[in-house]
């Protein structure tokens, strides 16, 4: 049998801002109802490599594909500008700051959903889609100021829905929330997994986020992928040292902070990714 295209595949991925090299030959796949975490701390390249795929960012080399179409770097007319954001959406990690004061959830919804699908009667998806992110039509009339940042993240989520994309790229969506509210997000999005065919690619530098809602992991450091395999595996017995520094750094009993301050300085040195600048 002919092997299934990934649902998400990036290849040779490259991308430099002057001297700095924020995107260096970063490849990966995602496959059909999957879920890839990459993770690293300020500076590594992951939000840049988020941007690529979703297109807010033009890669200097590589492609980028779903379910083996590539993307193009621009898309031409308005049909096709819809169909692209029909195959990858973001959410982001300030879900007030992309959610316009003055616009109700319901209306939030109903814009988009008007937008991608016209012909299309918008009040059963808007009960749907409230009803599939934990808000409830009770939700429907509230602006953003009226909600707790965990009710706007689950609005922006319901919205990355509405289009019914092909892969959901989740930008420290979780990082600006109570642990609590965290945990309900990440609950929520598991369900959504279960119900649907959707692909996720988590950027965080969490790694418990990592831990808990990924099944594969890319390490980005400076730009590169220093490691990458299975979630559990990668976090059991993690081979490259910054993978190791980054476990090291989440503190817990005997927790030493000052070797770990020693050992990042150590690995953001020159001279030991002489091939980055920057």
């Amino acid at each position: 049998m002919p092997e299934t295209e990934p649902l998400l595949s990036a290849a040779g991925l490259s991308r430099t801002f002057g001297a700095v090299k924020a995107v260096d030959d970063v490849s990966f796949t995602l496959p059909e109802g999957g879920s890839l975490g990459i993770v690293g701390g300020s500076g590594s390249g992951k939000t840049t490599t988020a941007r690529i795929v979703v297109g807010l960012e033009r890669a200097d080399t590589g492609e980028v594909r779903v379910r083996g179409r590539a993307r193009p770097a621009r898309a031409g007319g308005r049909a096709q500008r819809l169909a692209r954001a029909r195959e990858v959406q973001m959410v982001f990690q300030d879900p007030y700051l992309s959610l316009d004061p003055r616009t109700s959830v319901e209306r939030v919804l109903r814009e988009t959903l008007r937008l991608h699908f016209p012909d299309r009667d918008p009040e059963p998806r808007i009960r749907e889609l409230l009803d599939q992110v934990g808000l409830g039509t009770r939700a429907a009339d509230a602006l953003p100021r009226q909600l707790s940042g965990g009710q706007r993240q689950r609005v922006a989520i319901a919205r990355a829905l509405a289009v019914e994309p092909a892969v959901l790229v989740l930008d420290e969506a979780v990082a600006a929330l109570d642990v609590s509210v965290q945990a309900q997000i990440l609950n929520l999005l598991a369900e959504i997994r279960e119900r649907t065919p959707i692909g996720y690619l988590f950027i965080t530098h969490d790694l418990g986020v990592v831990r808990c809602v990924t099944d594969e992991v890319l390490v980005m450091h400076r730009g590169r992928v220093v490691e990458a395999g299975a979630t559990s595996e990668v976090l059991a017995a993690p081979h490259h040292p910054y993978t190791r520094l980054l476990l090291d750094s989440v503190p817990r009993p005997g927790w030493n902070p000052d070797g770990i301050a020693a050992a990042r300085l150590e690995l953001s040195s020159p001279q030991a990714h002489p091939h980055t600048g920057g």
